[in-house]
């Protein structure tokens, strides 16, 4: 059985520009003034309408061993929101009102709250509190809330993670740092993980499953997709994750250029693995306001039994 939904990226999306009418034909000028004005149509879009134009998808999920009671949960998945003043006004709220109007059982928030330092963490975390679940709102940290940039990177503000943290809880969000918990409905158990970003060096996916039945259906909650291949044979039915923005960029006949080799494998949408399912996230927000062919994204998840 295979998973069914509205996972709508626009990878063709209709922008301005695309189908100009075409000038003189021909000439070498001709040419470049329409290649110019295609792309410069583009960009205007790109930066314009694009960043704060979020897409719904909403997917139903086979998961093995999945109780008739647990048939039917929705999981509403929202991430990196790199809250600071380049976002423009009302825009994460506006994302989080619609996770909250699906009326989903249980929300996930996979990562980078804040985009540089500590002085939105605050204001990032007042963005949830309201936000409620019945089986609860879990999130996990992401790179930016560790302040490391690059793979090898080194952490520049010791201690923003404990900050994030703090301020979420403070909130009301379950932040999972290489743990897990069990959620139930009508007596029937699901497990829910999650790591520490794969960057800080201090995801451990055998901590965070640590105790958990082996046999019970699991959510793994994990800000960076490559955490896959460190589960070493652990159960995880679905893997959310973020990351990658789906390289904010796709451009036509380029495709997504701003993505490195190690995540273009995972960059962006649905994954079979190792019996299960990885979910990318292309996220809400952005470190630069520029999305071409990759919008914002709310993913609400409808888990069905395979």
């Amino acid at each position: 059985m295979l998973p069914t939904g509205t996972h709508a990226y626009p990878h063709a999306v209709a922008v301005p520009g695309r189908n100009a009418a075409p000038g003189p034909r021909g000439s070498f000028a001709g040419r470049m003034a329409r290649l110019v004005g295609r792309n410069w149509a583009r960009l205007g879009y790109a930066y314009h309408v694009e960043p704060t134009w979020l897409t719904v998808n909403r997917i139903k999920l086979p998961v093995r061993g999945l109780p008739a009671a647990l048939a039917g949960t929705r999981i509403a998945q929202l991430s990196d929101f790199h809250c600071g003043a380049h976002i423009p006004a009302g825009f994460l709220e506006n994302a989080i009102e619609r996770a909250d109007a699906e009326k989903p059982d249980l929300i996930a928030l996979t990562g980078d709250f804040i985009d540089r330092g500590p002085r939105h963490a605050a204001s990032a975390a007042k963005l949830f509190r309201h936000l409620k679940a019945p089986l609860g709102v879990f999130a996990v940290l992401g790179n930016h809330d560790f302040s490391v940039h690059t793979a090898r990177g080194t952490r520049r503000h010791p201690g923003l993670d404990r900050v994030i943290t703090d301020a979420l809880s403070a909130e009301g969000v379950n932040v999972l740092r290489n743990r897990s918990v069990r959620v139930e409905r009508e007596g029937a158990g699901l497990i829910v993980a999650g790591v520490d970003d794969l960057w800080s060096g201090e995801s451990d996916t055998k901590a965070a499953f640590g105790g958990a039945c082996k046999g019970m259906p699991s959510v793994l909650l994990a800000h960076n997709p490559n955490t896959v291949d460190h589960l070493d044979g652990l159960r995880a039915d679905l893997i959310l994750s973020g990351h990658t923005h789906g390289g904010q960029i796709n451009w036509p006949g380029l495709g997504r250029l701003l993505l490195h080799k190690n995540t273009s494998l995972w960059s962006a949408g649905l994954y079979p693995v190792r019996g299960g399912h990885l979910y990318v996230n292309t996220g809400v927000g952005f470190g630069w306001r520029l999305r071409f062919g990759v919008r914002p994204e709310l993913a609400v998840f409808t888990l069905q039994p395979a």
